[in-house]
């Protein structure tokens, strides 16, 4: 039956993605990628023939419909990012929104995310959390932060390398530098790592450079102790 599927891949070790998303990408007629260059060395590896078109922020508003039009006329499609689950900080929701509107069916594959794993190694409590994903790059971040103030529940952030340093800062003027946190790097890679700690300590470990800031990061932030 004509649907789209969202399926997930690797967030970094290739051999993260499972039997059934393989066999997805190889029988759908078409997939949607971030980006296909990317995208391209997935199918390489895994030999997925399947054409592979662009769909990511830039677009998406432009030709949601279309695909939505298409899946309603007969045809599957896959949607995918350049790593993880499509739709979690990354383009998807759009697509998915338009063809729930136009009666389309849509299925979303188990898989790689990346906060999962950051959050179960965190050492915080991880029995309930909320997830808030990418911070505002300048307008409304620290408003958004201070809404969390009080927030009991442990908190989780996705965050680049150019901005790791300036959210450590930010946290520590929100929440006081003795709250408890951890940043998860380059999950599922080779240099995967793991620092634990206050926000003091984990500022620390920035400066002295024991924490590399290059790679993928999550943050974990301990929720407010009651």
């Amino acid at each position: 039956m004509a649907k789209l599927i969202l399926v997930p891949t690797p967030i970094g070790n290739l051999g993260d993605i499972t039997i059934r998303a393989i066999e997805t990408l190889k029988e759908v007629d078409l997939v949607l990628a971030e980006d296909t260059r990317t995208s391209s060395k997935l199918f390489k590896h895994y030999d997925i023939s399947t054409h592979l078109q662009a769909h990511h922020m830039h677009n998406e508003h432009k030709t949601a419909e279309q695909y939505a039009d298409r899946i309603a006329n007969g045809e599957s499609i896959a949607l995918i990012s350049d790593a993880g689950t499509p739709s979690i900080s990354d383009p998807g929701f759009l697509l998915v929104r338009t063809c729930i509107e136009k009666g389309v069916d849509v299925e979303c594959l188990p898989g790689a995310t990346a906060f999962v794993p950051a959050l179960a190694i965190s050492g915080l409590p991880s029995d309930r959390f909320i997830f808030e994903g990418f911070l505002p790059h300048k307008k409304g971040r620290k408003k958004r932060l201070e809404a969390l103030v009080e927030e009991s529940r442990t908190i989780v952030f996705y965050e680049s390398p150019y901005r790791v340093r300036k959210s450590i800062d930010q946290f520590i003027e929100v929440f006081g530098e003795d709250r408890k946190a951890a940043v998860v790097r380059e999950i599922s890679k080779i240099y995967e790592t793991a620092n634990r700690g206050s926000l003091l300590e984990l500022k620390q470990q920035i400066e002295s450079k024991e924490l590399v800031e290059k790679g993928e990061f999550v943050i974990v932030v301990a929720g407010k102790e009651k």
